[in-house]
């Protein structure tokens, strides 16, 4: 995460909420069963391992995060449980949203491998939203390799997941986001993490907004309003 968007998000923020953080791990959450979730990507840039990202598999060859986990020298790992036991990372290249600029908003990148993977049990591709205007489950699930307390350095070892309600639209920030609330749900190291709901990828762990003392507002970029920018990024490489 950029330090530029994180100063940029408090300030956007901060005049209308009595707290606020995107710094992104799962709380009050469960650990998964390993391999149990086998879209999953760990993503750092090994130059700055303590900076790592959450990302999901949607194509043999590519990856979705978000947009401000871009770095110089990203490098993705699939199949991982244990983040002490990584496997060989592959090397890729960025395509951040082209409006994305340092500020919530349009927080969506796709990550090309150089070398695609080949599917198994372990690694395997999450589906995506076939239309902006379809019915999106409101159960949905939230996962990550981040804190496990807000406010606290708390990394988890292992892949945990948590469980969490969608919101009506408009209790959220945007019609290209989705919303979850409450006082279990993702934290720092969880960025570009997906939001599943009915079994697919519906959102993207953007940042979210402390509302009271233990009650946060997760905000997700929304998946379907930038399928058109999607299909043109990947059917390049078809």
């Amino acid at each position: 995460m950029s330090i530029s968007w994180f100063i940029t998000t408090l300030l956007l923020l901060h005049s209308c909420t009595p707290g606020v953080s995107v710094v992104h791990g799962i709380v009050n959450g469960q650990v998964s069963i390993p391999h149990s979730r086998p879209y999953m990507v760990y993503i750092r840039d090994p130059q700055t391992p303590s900076e790592a990202c959450g990302g999901f598999l949607v194509r043999e060859d590519f990856v979705m995060t978000a947009a401000h986990c871009k770095k110089d020298n990203l490098m993705v790992y699939l199949g991982v449980n244990d983040i002490n036991r990584l496997p060989a990372g592959i090397e890729v290249n960025a395509f951040p949203h082209p409006d994305f600029a340092d500020k919530p908003g349009d927080d969506i990148m796709l990550l090309k491998l150089k070398t695609p993977v080949t599917l198994s049990e372990t690694v395997n591709i999450i589906a995506l939203p076939e239309a902006n205007r379809a019915k999106i489950s409101s159960n949905c699930m939230a996962m990550g390799w981040g804190w496990q307390e807000y406010g606290h350095a708390s990394l988890s070892r292992v892949l945990r997941e948590v469980n969490q309600t969608l919101l009506h639209s408009k209790h959220c920030a945007t019609s290209h986001t989705l919303c979850t609330e409450g006082t279990a749900g993702p934290s720092q190291g969880d960025d570009g993490g997906p939001l599943i709901c009915g079994n697919i990828a519906q959102g993207i762990m953007s940042y979210f907004i402390q509302v009271e003392s233990t009650t946060y507002l997760t905000v997700y970029t929304k998946i379907s309003h930038y399928l058109p920018w999607i299909h043109k990024i990947m059917n390049v490489f078809l």
